[in-house]
């Protein structure tokens, strides 16, 4: 495949310090964080914070959002539940797209994996919206971010036959995604 040259382009690892392979480039590596898992006007996305945040303002009255940090609330990942998330924005070079394939642990023809893992999402009777995320297959935890504060949360998705076609898929499976360039 013919390197493009002069593109490249970013994605976040969740549940990861670092990038996935070495023809990556770490942007910063940071925390999951985002809107609390119960309130009902909470933010849908995910965010990797960085460990050094800018203020410019240190003071604010009136309507505002809020910003709690992220955590694993299952067990699901091996002595996870309570533990905060890491992240890494990667910048990956001779790409221009990046996907992320639901049900899927590798890549179709054509692409390449930067990594595989579980899809995640909060639990799906909570107040609040959410996003799916890829969560790398071997998660890390934040050094020192065992409290179970709640906040952002991560439970991994199981699949519901129905509308839901299975076969292929199957009930009460946990799902698998890849995240893939080109």
């Amino acid at each position: 495949m013919k390197e493009i040259k002069n593109v490249a382009v970013t994605y976040t690892v969740w549940g990861r310090k670092q990038c996935p392979n070495n023809s990556t480039q770490l942007v910063y590596s940071g925390f999951a964080g985002g809107s609390y898992y119960s309130h009902s006007g909470a933010a849908v996305d995910y965010l990797c914070l960085p460990p050094d945040p800018s203020y410019r303002k240190t003071t604010y009255s009136g309507q505002y959002g809020r910003l709690y940090g992220a955590e694993y609330d299952s067990t699901f990942i091996a002595n996870g539940d309570g533990n905060d998330v890491p992240c890494a924005v990667c910048r990956t070079s001779g790409a221009s797209t990046i996907l992320m394939i639901p049900g899927k642990d590798t890549c179709y023809g054509g692409w390449n994996i930067e990594y595989y893992g579980y899809l995640m999402a909060h639990n799906y009777n909570f107040a609040a919206a959410t996003s799916y995320v890829c969560l790398h297959i071997n998660p890390e935890f934040v050094t020192g971010g065992g409290h179970n504060y709640e906040g952002k949360l991560f439970h991994p998705v199981i699949g519901i036959c129905g509308a839901l076609q299975c076969p292929p898929y199957v009930n009460n499976y946990p799902v698998t995604c890849a995240v893939c360039s080109k």
